[in-house]
């Protein structure tokens, strides 16, 4: 195999944000993946003439070979809205068909008719106004793949930063470290990086919970009792892992050279970091499914919404890093799998 076509499947987000903006923005360039769009097509429609561009959009069922994305041209899978939408307005009535997007794109995966998810984003707060309970992407997918547990990692040209708890509260996360999932979070997240990024011996960097990394249990126990333990159980397997160290040492230049990934304990330890270096250029990827998902790293911006202000960045490189994904994926069991064709060109 020379090279193989990837069909990505792109979720617009929020209707109301600036997710169809990006969308209908990255349409406009080339791309070596074929891109298909979950949404309204009117909505796009519209969208697209709010912000006065020329954009061919076309109904696509998945059933034809993927071929590269050409610029001005965009398919969409039909996903119909539930409420008319209102340019930087929230709409509870709309939060079905937000959740039904991911749901029908993440099955396209799950069935090998596209090989790729890339997400745009949703608004968690307007979700749960409408009653329906919704704490992310990342657990959103986990549970429709009946995955017990993924890994949440941000990715920048220079920097990766890993989670073992994700959107909790922070009086809810000391209990959340626990040995096995942090051993679990650790096996995944070694595994991934030698599949889909190429690493054949992944260096990972692992924070430990208190500050100072509990300096020898005077400030917390948690890197004592749980997490040694556990790092120097996987050494002893072969995986190469640093830590527990402290987090505000561990973005240190110096660390970081030593470093493919950092682990971080929780949400607000080491994406801060992250999102300073990198924001608006980096990629949120879901590690441990069994598809590839990965997702901008910024918010709906409802205000930019509908204005040709948003910036395409962050999905260009989420679209970027899932195509490379899939291409490694695809290499490494030398074919494709397709519902109806091995694509080859």
């Amino acid at each position: 195999m020379n090279t193989a076509t990837i069909r990505i499947a792109l979720t617009p987000g929020e209707p109301a944000g600036i997710g169809p903006d990006i969308c209908l923005q990255q349409a406009l360039s080339d791309h070596p993946a074929e891109l298909v769009a979950f949404a309204d097509i009117d909505l796009l429609r519209e969208r697209a003439q709010q912000l006065k561009l020329d954009i061919s959009l076309q109904e696509h069922h998945l059933q034809t070979a993927p071929q590269a994305h050409r610029a001005g041209h965009l398919w969409v899978h039909p996903v119909p809205l539930r409420a008319p939408v209102q340019t930087g307005v929230l709409n509870p009535a709309n939060a079905d068909y937000v959740l039904d997007t991911l749901q029908q794109a993440c099955q396209a995966c799950v069935q090998h008719n596209c090989h790729a998810l890339v997400t745009a984003p949703v608004h968690k707060g307007v979700i749960n106004q409408a009653g329906i309970a919704f704490s992310g992407h990342t657990e959103f997918f986990a549970e429709r793949t009946d995955t017990p547990l993924v890994v949440m990692m941000l990715a920048t040209h220079s920097l990766r930063v890993a989670l073992v708890t994700t959107h909790l509260p922070l009086a809810d996360i000391p209990k959340a470290i626990t040995a096995e999932r942090v051993e679990q979070v650790i096996r995944i997240l070694h595994r991934d990086l030698c599949q889909h990024f190429g690493l054949a011996q992944p260096r990972i960097l692992v924070c430990g919970l208190n500050p100072h990394a509990g300096e020898d249990g005077h400030l917390g126990h948690e890197e004592i009792d749980i997490i040694q333990p556990v790092l120097d159980t996987l050494r002893r397997e072969g995986l190469h892992l640093r830590g527990p160290v402290p987090a505000d040492t561990a973005f240190t230049s110096a660390s970081l050279a030593q470093a493919d990934v950092v682990l971080s304990m929780y949400h607000d330890q080491g994406l801060p970091v992250l999102k300073h270096q990198g924001f608006g250029e980096a990629v949120n990827v879901t590690l441990g499914l069994p598809i590839i998902r990965t997702s901008v790293d910024h918010g709906t911006a409802l205000a930019l919404a509908g204005t040709g202000q948003a910036h395409v960045n962050s999905l260009v490189e989420a679209l970027n890093m899932a195509h490379t994904m899939a291409l490694a994926k695809a290499r490494a069991s030398h074919h494709l799998h397709l519902k109806d064709d091995l694509i080859f060109n």
